[in-house]
């Protein structure tokens, strides 16, 4: 039988992590729509097709982001589906080795355990082949869903940051949460 690549970066039991690409414009907005009550007031992701060609030219494109889509294998929406989404942004190389994380699960895929799996498996790789030594993450308190899936994958509470990130008109409060390599390695 011969030996056919994976489309994914890293696999789990029930999902892969790949890279954004501009095709995936159409499942991503489709997604983010029917997903609106679960994200707002926390996200804003891409919903409309100019909108997600700049979104996802920034991750392609921009050194300083990298953009993971979570895909479901084998689901009930069919092999590949887009679970949710994990950005490593603001990617600092030098003695710094750090990036900040965002992520958002889609209405189908949330609560089933899809995101934490998909997180472990971008940590694995950001502090594997990216030869990253730290990832912070910066959730607003009162979104729970975001700040459990930090907890579940070994990040640690580290302070907080009051009026830190401007999102939907207002300046608004964040927990600051981080993970090293050490810390993974240990866990």
């Amino acid at each position: 039988m011969p030996h056919t690549a994976s489309r994914y970066l890293a696999e789990g039991p029930r999902v892969g992590i790949r890279h954004f690409t501009y095709e995936d414009g159409a499942e991503f907005t489709a997604r983010a729509r029917e997903s609106k009550q679960l994200h707002q007031p926390w996200l804003f992701p891409p919903d409309s097709e100019s909108a997600y060609l700049a979104y996802a030219g920034r991750l392609i494109e921009d050194r300083t982001k990298a953009g993971f889509l979570v895909c479901e294998k084998d689901g009930e929406l069919g092999d590949g589906a887009i679970a949710g989404y994990i950005n490593i942004n603001n990617i600092v190389e030098g003695g710094f080795q750090c990036g900040a994380l965002g992520y958002g699960a889609f209405a189908h895929a949330a609560g089933r355990g899809l995101m934490r799996e998909g997180l472990n498996l971008v940590v694995d790789h950001a502090f594997g082949p990216m030869r990253l030594h730290r990832l912070e993450i910066n959730a607003q308190p009162r979104n729970t869903g975001s700040l459990a899936l930090a907890r579940s994958c070994g990040f640690r509470l580290e302070g907080f940051s009051p009026k830190m990130i401007y999102i939907d008109g207002d300046w608004r409060d964040h927990e600051r949460w981080a993970i090293t390599a050490e810390m993974r390695a240990s866990g």
